[in-house]
C-alpha cells in the first residue's frame, strides 16, 4: 500500500488542522492506521492509532483530549483531527499502515508499522 499524507500548513496557537492520508489499492480494509511525529532533533512518536473497523483507537498522551483519529474505508482515508494546537505539536507528521487480519487491534509501536507515508510539516506559532 502507498500512502499520501496531506493537511499541514502554519497555524497558530489554539488553532485547528485536519491532517489526511490516502492510501492506494483497494485492500485499505485491512489495514490498522496510524499517525506519528517527528519533531527536529527527537525521536519519532506516536500520536494516534485507529483499528480497521474504526471502533477502537489509541492516543499519545500529550495528545489525548486534543486529537482524533478516523477513517473512511470507502474512501481509503485515514484522518487526523487536530484541536487546541501547541507550540510543542510542531512536527512532521508520519501516517503509517500495518495489515492485520483482527478487526479490533490498534498498534501504537513504530516497529508494528510496515508502510509510511512521507511527512506533512505542521508549524503551531506561539
Amino acid at each position: 500500500v502507498q500512502l499520501q499524507a496531506s493537511g499541514g500548513g502554519l497555524v497558530q496557537a489554539g488553532g485547528s488542522l485536519r491532517l489526511s492520508c490516502a492510501a492506494s489499492g483497494r485492500t485499505f480494509s485491512s489495514y490498522v492506521m496510524g499517525w506519528f511525529r517527528q519533531a527536529p532533533g527527537k525521536e519519532r512518536e506516536f500520536v494516534a492509532g485507529i483499528s480497521i473497523s474504526a471502533r477502537n483507537t489509541d492516543y499519545g498522551d500529550s495528545v489525548k483530549g486534543r486529537f482524533g483519529i478516523s477513517r473512511d474505508n470507502a474512501k481509503n482515508t485515514v484522518y487526523l483531527q487536530m484541536n487546541s494546537l501547541k507550540p510543542e505539536d510542531t512536527a512532521d507528521y508520519f501516517c503509517a499502515a500495518a495489515r492485520t487480519s483482527s478487526l479490533r487491534v490498534v498498534l501504537t509501536a513504530r516497529r508494528e508499522y510496515d508502510y509510511w507515508g512521507q511527512g506533512t510539516q505542521v508549524t503551531v506559532s506561539s
